[in-house]
């Protein structure tokens, strides 16, 4: 009788193996197999990080297998199993890979697929085809949208992280417990001890290095030391956490009423201001967005403010931008000065404090919250309602949506919600920063996520000009890499353009993201449906660059930039100066976060900073969803081009005093997880 070897590996996260009865059968093109059971409980099979074999006999021969189906059946207690692949020898001696990567909860059953990757219209036997379909009806009614704010990009239809299915939760909801690791995070940084003096304000700014130096570094420590100084100031804008406000300035606006007057001692040229606009040496970033959002008003014994500046700087003869003016609110007037270096020194130093601490929420809440982590939620849905398991872009997409949909939910449990831990520190809290996601939806287009174009859009892709622009350059050669990757896997799958307009599975995926997570917004420019390879190439990179690289760049530099507080105030406890001459040290010191809302900052920022345990870096991808030998020969391609880049950086940053490494490959997460 034929005889067929199965061999099954089990995962190797903690808790991953199981005690229960494990029932296997197959499904071939000539018949199905009995139920048999692989496993009696306490037999030490399928323990955590094992492979184990198991020969199954047949009456006859079976034909080509196209399904495993696995069950599992309880035997003491609820035991989950993490079932990574399962490998069949069949009697011809030929070997079938069947991935899983699924974690089997309760008295369920799967059926698997063996491991190469087809499009809906490749599937011919009603039995594959039922197999599709029933996997898509099944995930639908999991992976449920839901609004949680009007306005917003739809998430999941979950209330805490335990409601979510249990194959895209963290494997230690303790690990990613907001409120565990902030606390940690300031008992490590041993700032616990002011936590007592909440609303007290610190003597000066040397007062702050006691909450500082316990794990200083080097960019942080360097931001410390300068951050007083207008080179410093101007190199955020480039190669800071928020690398992508800053705009080439073609006109000077009304609103904000600059003369040659007032800047003629900072311009270098002697060229008038005229003169340096239109030769683009002159640089805008305004915070309008911020213009009308309601400050925090959860605690009645500390008022907080909000400022929505309007900056403008310059690119001087040694290719430094620097500001030349800060107007700290958007309608011009004798109580809303515009702001000079010429000015008195705690007058200019202020100005600059109030465009740090609008930079900070601009940061937090659109930068980082709405264009990484809200929109890869999004993506991250309609990959699970619309793309079954054997889809090519289910497997080429799934690494890059690890555990997003996971630690989204638990922000919305604990760190953003209605008196989350937003709201203790942050001045955009209690509403603020919910208002700011609405207003700031209407730039969410698909072509502010296309890197090259979002770069160019802004004034900002010639190298000439602005030489020290880190991170456009180190995010071209990603993006281009990414994209390299996606057009490899896409021709091995999609021979003409005409089978990307019939892959109804994809275009069910394209229409997903553009109706709920656009809402359906003409204006968005999001696709409603991907009609060339070459379209595809690109939809696909905006979603893993978006997804790995950008959110890397706008994450992991939080601790070195906004540790010191007084570069990045999470809140302002004074108004805007309304005239110059004024401003005092002791004003400024005032108007800086108390003792308590920096210890939370900082536990904050130090905890955002950190990879995840067992961080999966770009193009690691340890699961092996592929089978087939040309995408292998195209991810270690993929992984050459990044190795390539990531040495072009270390070259790079030897010897800087300022290295820009977020966007190397080898410090991107796959995926947006913390």
């Amino acid at each position: 009788m034929p005889s067929y070897t199965v061999t099954v590996a089990t995962g190797s996260q903690w808790f991953a193996g199981t005690d229960d009865y494990v029932y296997l059968s197959l499904e071939g093109a000539a018949g199905c197999s009995e139920r048999h059971l692989l496993d009696k409980p306490f037999y030490n099979d399928f323990e955590r990080g094992a492979v184990d074999s198991y020969d199954v006999t047949v009456e006859e021969d079976l034909g080509e297998i196209q399904l495993i189906k696995i069950e599992k059946r309880k035997y003491w207690y609820q035991d989950d199993w993490y079932l990574k692949y399962i490998t069949v020898k069949t009697p011809m001696g030929d070997y079938l890979e069947f991935p899983c990567y699924r974690w089997i909860t309760d008295e369920k059953e799967i059926v698997l697929r063996d491991g190469r990757a087809k499009l809906p219209q490749d599937d011919k036997t009603q039995i594959l085809k039922q197999h599709r379909r029933k996997e898509l009806e099944t995930r639908q009614k999991k992976y449920r949208w839901k609004e949680w704010h009007p306005g917003f990009p739809l998430s999941i239809d979950a209330h805490s992280h335990s409601d979510l299915p249990r194959d895209i939760q963290f494997d230690n909801e303790k690990g990613i417990d907001f409120i565990l690791n902030y606390s940690k995070a300031m008992e490590n940084l041993y700032v616990n001890r002011f936590m007592h003096m909440f609303q007290s304000s610190w003597s000066d700014f040397a007062d702050f290095e006691k909450i500082f130096v316990r794990i200083s570094n080097t960019i942080s420590e360097y931001v410390m030391q300068h951050w007083k100084e207008d080179f410093m100031f101007g190199y955020q804008f480039l190669n800071g956490c928020n690398p992508v406000l800053i705009r080439r300035c073609t006109e000077i606006p009304k609103k904000l009423p600059v003369t040659m007057h007032m800047v003629e001692c900072s311009l270098e040229r002697n060229l008038t201001l005229e003169e340096e606009v239109k030769q683009g040496n002159i640089f805008i970033v305004d915070y309008e967005l911020l213009d009308g959002v309601d400050a925090n008003k959860t605690d009645p014994c500390t008022i907080q403010y909000l400022a929505a500046p309007i900056c403008l700087l310059y690119k001087n003869l040694e290719n430094k931008i620097v500001p030349i003016a800060i107007q700290l609110g958007q309608k011009p007037g004798p109580d809303n000065p515009i702001f000079l270096p010429s000015d008195a020194t705690y007058d200019w130093l202020l100005a600059k404090i109030w465009v740090r601490s609008s930079d900070f929420h601009i940061h937090q809440t659109v930068t980082h919250l709405l264009r990484t982590h809200l929109i890869s939620e999004v993506f991250s849905i309609a990959m699970f309602r619309q793309l079954p398991a054997v889809h090519p872009l289910f497997k080429l997409l799934v690494p890059h949506m690890r555990f997003t949909i996971a630690i989204n939910t638990k922000a919305r449990e604990q760190l953003i919600c209605e008196c989350g831990l937003f709201d203790k520190a942050n001045a955009t809290g209690g509403g603020g920063h919910v208002q700011m996601v609405q207003k700031a939806m209407k730039d969410l287009t698909y072509n502010s996520l296309c890197f090259p174009e979002e770069i160019k859009a802004r004034g900002m892709d010639s190298k000439e000009d602005i030489p020290y622009y880190y991170y456009r350059d180190d995010g071209i050669k990603v993006w281009e890499a990414i994209k390299s990757f996606a057009e490899d896997v896409i021709h091995i799958y999609y021979e003409s353009d005409e089978v990307v307009c019939e892959d109804v599975e994809l275009q069910a995926f394209v229409k997903d993201i553009y109706v709920y997570g656009m809402r359906g917004v003409k204006a968005s420019g999001f696709p409603k449906m991907i009609r060339t390879r070459e379209k595809l190439a690109e939809y696909l990179t905006v979603i893993i660059f978006t997804t790995s690289a950008q959110h890397a760049a706008v994450n992991f530099g939080q601790y070195d930039w906004c540790s010191w507080i007084p570069n990045a105030p999470p809140t302002m406890r004074r108004p805007p100066p309304t005239e110059k001459g004024t401003v005092t040290i002791e004003q400024i010191v005032e108007s800086l976060p108390d003792r308590g809302r920096s210890c939370w900052h900082l536990g904050a920022v130090w905890a955002l900073s950190q990879f995840q345990d067992n961080e999966l870096f770009l193009g690691v991808y340890p699961d092996e969803h592929f089978v087939e030998k040309p995408v292998k020969e195209a991810m270690a391609k993929f992984h050459k081009n990044l190795d390539e880049i990531v040495n072009a950086i270390t070259s790079r940053n030897k010897n800087k005093k300022l290295p820009y490494y977020y966007l190397s490959p080898d410090r991107i997460p796959n995926s947006v997880a913390v």
